[in-house]
């Protein structure tokens, strides 16, 4: 399978520590990869260089066949899906959700003078209807809830029809009906044949949607476990990322752990 991620002795050194350290890590097309590991073990800044967004300190990022520091960025960025909280603190209080989706395809946040056309609007209200949004395509994305407000972030990140779709903690914050249905809309666009290459970020294996194939475990920016979900996520693997001893089990495809006795 094509390959459309990969890091090599990776190096993102902060005021005199290595918050990534060494790290190799390939993804191919057809996987879809969770990152898990504690409070600064190095997600976000690997999911930041894989949108372009953070370049390493030494070592080689290539994504979708391009070498970051090599190619232009502004080619790259919309072959590339990003969701996340902080972009969607971004996105104007006023703006209908259908803007909101409407506007990726200019890599925008916010319409102003742009021309769309009928297929593009067609698109957006069919990606809407995918993640359950079509019944709040007119109202403003301020006036959501933060289930709401995660779906139409991904529904954005999908409208360009991405190689490579990045989600940063996309549960986090949400209460258990909300985090339970966006899980079910992620495991379902997750096992669809037509999908992107997923590689998302998470505290917690209970957000694991299923349809999810690989993880990658880290510790202090350190590969800990990369590999297939059912081979590399175990209980000894989490006690060694997380540094606490964890039990973890696995019922029809979603995952939970706690701490072992």
């Amino acid at each position: 399978m094509p390959q459309v991620l990969e890091y090599s002795d990776v190096v993102v050194r902060r005021n005199a520590r290595d918050i990534i350290d060494h790290l190799d890590w390939s993804v191919n097309d057809d996987e879809r990869w969770v990152i898990l590991g504690p409070n600064g073990a190095g997600k976000t800044t690997l999911l930041q260089m894989a949108d372009t967004m953070m370049h390493p300190t030494s070592g080689t990022v290539t994504i979708l066949g391009e070498r970051l520091g090599r190619s232009d960025v502004f080619e790259l960025r919309p072959r590339i899906g990003f969701a996340s909280s902080a972009l969607a603190r971004r996105v104007p209080p006023e703006e209908t959700v259908l803007n909101v989706v409407l506007t990726a395809a200019f890599s925008v946040l916010g319409r102003w003078r742009e021309d769309y056309e009928d297929i593009d609007e067609r698109r957006a209200l069919r990606v809407l209807a995918e993640w359950k949004l079509d019944e709040l395509a007119d109202r403003t994305f301020g006036t959501l809830s933060d289930g709401e407000r995660k779906r139409v972030s991904i529904a954005r990140a999908v409208m360009t029809d991405p190689e490579l779709l990045l989600l940063d903690e996309p549960t986090a914050s949400l209460d258990l009906g909300a985090r339970e249905e966006l899980l079910s809309l992620l495991g379902g666009y997750a096992q669809a044949p037509t999908t992107p290459a997923m590689i998302m970020v998470t505290h917690h294996v209970e957000e694991i949607p299923v349809g999810f194939t690989h993880v990658l475990l880290l510790r202090d920016g350190r590969v800990v476990g990369a590999g297939p979900l059912a081979d590399t996520l175990t209980s000894a693997a989490l006690t060694e990322a997380f540094g606490v001893p964890i039990d973890l089990t696995e019922h029809d495809g979603r995952y939970a752990a706690r701490a072992a006795h």
